[in-house]
């Protein structure tokens, strides 16, 4: 699959001057899957240049209420009241939905809740306007690569969730990740986050014990002894990758795991050739020193 080798060009756009009271940050105990389309509406509204009063006449709905709704507490949000503000944010509605449903989901809330919350909203909650057209090309030239990521990390289905909520979250963002300095780097670090949000974690590292049983070396073994031992080595190996700091693994994932040349690691990252060589070396000589230590002095013959 090619990679894209430039960004799309940034929008030409300034920033509003902000007026009225500073909105509050996020709450601590936002989830993830509410995190994903919060964020993205926060920033449409705090781009759009309107204060909370401008925004609650607008949608009819109390200041506070629109406030706890931006910082994410209080009780789960509606979606009517989610859909009119991002009908005043000219955020697209189809990505929006099917964020806020699976946060819903993670928020406790039953399918019945949220059946009656879309109540009167289906054709919002169709898959009816298309996305960009230069967000439709960058997922077409690089989903395949993604899935293959998120695959190291998570089960099929966890993967495709994974990669599907990237690219919602990047449509609801696609200005910011136009005006960022490079799009591939902002839609790497959307993916790289949620593909981590999903993935089991011991002692703040990722879990990749799967990636171990999923090794071309260990599929080609037939005798026992061997698969042990190959899984023996294998789990060493992944161990030791996941204390690798976060470019560094992301680099040995997609160069040893996934099977990408350095120009297209370098491509897909949106970072140069040479950092991409640089953490590949350092993470090598790292991985070496832990699985392959070179014998104590005492043992030397």
């Amino acid at each position: 699959m090619t990679t894209p080798t430039e960004p799309p060009p940034p929008p030409d756009r300034s920033a509003a001057a902000r007026r009225g009271r500073k909105l509050g940050p996020i709450g601590a105990t936002v989830g993830s899957a509410h995190r994903a389309w919060l964020e993205p509406m926060r920033g449409a509204y705090l781009a759009s240049g309107l204060t909370l009063s401008e925004l609650s006449s607008r949608v009819s709905f109390a200041k506070s209420k629109i406030s706890e709704l931006l910082r994410g507490v209080g009780l789960y949000p509606r979606w009517e009241i989610v859909l009119l503000l991002a009908v005043e944010l000219d955020m697209p509605s189809w990505p929006l939905y099917r964020l806020w449903r699976q946060a819903a989901f993670e928020a406790h809330k039953s399918s019945e809740w949220v059946e009656r919350c879309t109540q009167g909203t289906t054709v919002t909650t169709t898959d009816d306007t298309p996305s960009p057209l230069d967000h439709q090309a960058f997922r077409e030239l690089v989903e395949g690569d993604y899935l293959l990521y998120a695959q190291v990390f998570l089960d099929d289905d966890q993967r495709d969730t994974a990669v599907s909520d990237t690219f919602d979250i990047l449509w609801l963002s696609w200005n910011d990740a136009l005006a960022s300095h490079d799009t591939r780097r902002f839609a790497w670090n959307v993916l790289r986050a949620t593909v981590m949000t999903r993935t089991p974690h011991l002692d703040g590292r990722p879990e990749l014990s799967r990636a171990a049983f999923d090794t071309v070396a260990l599929q080609s073994l037939t005798n026992p002894a061997d698969c042990i031992n190959q899984l023996t080595e294998s789990l060493e190996l992944f161990t030791a990758m996941s204390r690798l700091p976060t470019h560094q693994l992301d680099v040995m994932v997609l160069r040893r795991l996934c099977g990408f040349s350095p120009e297209r690691v370098s491509a897909l990252l949106g970072a140069s050739l040479a950092s991409v060589r640089s953490n590949e070396r350092h993470a090598t000589r790292f991985l070496e020193s832990v699985t392959c230590p070179p014998p104590s002095e005492g043992n030397t013959p």
